[in-house]
């Protein structure tokens, strides 16, 4: 059963739905996983490293939100340094390579141009099978660069190409990029929250 799957009477009863199944697709994200994801994140900013992010629609303004939330909050009360780029956000990139090449390589162009081994690329996309994810992914996995896939659905072909895959069982666009957007700030929160000191802890904002 998908959802919605009928019609509701109000604002207001499709508010309690969506947020009951908000719940559901948050809680069906594996704390294991989480907890890889920022182990790989916090070693990369940690060494220098770059981290990538990209998405199409909803998902490329939560790759744009993740460049401010990591390089910007992860640095606050820490020693980090964290080198962060949105791959959704070269607007007159990504219109140069779609025009003049194939919009499947909006991001794959990017990342090979600029990507070493050891970088990191993440990919947010719900479906997981965008062609221009699945070839950053294909080309990432062949040169050394760690990738963590968020995905609802079935996962696609960019959960398969995956170090950590960060998947939510969720059939509904809107709430599976909720939850990624809070998968995002989670992410962020807690490299942040790891690398403070602890007396500096309850005296901060998050």
């Amino acid at each position: 059963m998908t959802f919605p799957d009928q019609k509701f009477s109000g604002a207001g009863a499709f508010t309690e739905a969506y947020f009951r199944h908000l719940a559901e697709a948050a809680a069906s994200v594996d704390g294991s996983k989480m907890a890889e994801a920022a182990r790989i994140m916090g070693d990369a900013y940690e060494r220098r490293a770059t981290v990538y992010s990209c998405g199409n629609g909803g998902s490329a303004a939560i790759s744009n939100h993740l460049h401010c939330d990591h390089m910007k909050g992860c640095q606050t009360d820490t020693d980090l340094r964290p080198r962060v780029v949105s791959l959704s956000s070269t607007i007159e990139t990504i219109t140069a390579i779609a025009n003049d090449i194939s919009y499947d390589d909006i991001f794959l162009y990017q990342l090979r141009t600029m990507a070493d081994a050891g970088d990191v690329l993440i990919t947010v996309s719900s479906s997981g099978n965008s062609e221009n994810i699945v070839r950053a992914c294909a080309w990432a996995k062949e040169n050394g660069v760690h990738i963590i896939s968020m995905t609802g659905f079935d996962g696609g072909r960019s959960a398969g190409f995956a170090d950590v895959n960060l998947h939510v069982s969720g059939d509904n666009y809107g709430v599976i990029e909720d939850v990624h957007q809070s998968l995002m700030h989670v992410l962020a929160q807690y490299i942040r929250l790891e690398r403070m000191d602890a007396d500096v802890i309850s005296a901060q904002k998050f």
